[in-house]
């Protein structure tokens, strides 16, 4: 890999890698993978989720919930072993590779010869892997630098847009609270401090978190209305 190609990759990557949500930022990134990489034809995030199901997000083609989701039945293939066990898998010729003996025949059939699954990122609540697809025999031998450069910017992405996620999720939630302490403090004649208090201790009483619990009571008011 020449300096200038890691240069030139590096650039488009920084144009296309542009803040945003999480959702949009998922897109920017499957979407890159398909402008920017060599020999990549479709590209998909497979998320592992806490309850351990998976899940196929910001697909360039259609085609690739089919297929993601047969990894995801059989347990095998590239994108399946980056979400749940390595972080790098490469397979150049997946009719020759005796690792997926099953998964290879579905990749084949929607013309699929080639795969890389690249773990992306590993969160308290989700681990996601890149998954790249070429039409080509042979694609992604020569892989790594390129794939560790494009990791290390989608990484980055996704980092800040989680962050943006988590705030718009305390922004929303501290609106909810704050609603549901106003209408506590109106059905009770309560102050403030003694409203927060009586649904901290509903909140503890029934087990739920003060969210849910500022959600149901906004959420009652709203059906009576």
């Amino acid at each position: 890999m020449t300096e200038s190609r890691l240069i030139e990759t590096a650039q488009l990557l920084s144009k296309a890698l542009t803040p945003g949500d999480l959702d949009h930022t998922l897109r920017q990134i499957t979407t890159a993978a398909v402008e920017v990489l060599p020999m990549v034809d479709f590209a998909s995030i497979t998320v592992l989720h806490s309850d351990g199901k998976l899940g196929t997000a910001a697909p360039t083609d259609d085609v690739l919930l089919t297929v993601d989701a047969a990894q995801y039945e059989m347990h095998e293939g590239p994108c399946y072993e980056a979400a749940t066990e390595t972080v790098h898998v490469v397979s150049s010729d997946l009719a020759n590779d005796e690792r997926f003996p099953r998964y290879a025949g579905v990749a084949m059939s929607v013309g699929i010869n080639a795969q890389a699954g690249i773990r992306l990122f590993d969160a308290p609540k989700s681990q996601g892997a890149l998954n790249l697809y070429s039409t080509t025999v042979g694609a992604f031998k020569d892989f790594e630098t390129l794939s560790a450069l494009f990791t290390h910017q989608a990484a980055t992405a996704i980092a800040y847009a989680q962050e943006i996620n988590d705030l718009q999720q305390a922004i929303h939630t501290r609106g909810t609270i704050g609603q549901a302490v106003g209408i506590v403090m109106e059905r009770y004649t309560l102050n403030d401090e003694r409203a927060f208090a009586f649904l901290t201790r509903l909140s503890q009483d029934h087990n739920i978190k003060l969210r849910r619990v500022a959600e149901e009571i906004v959420n009652d008011l709203d059906q009576r209305s």
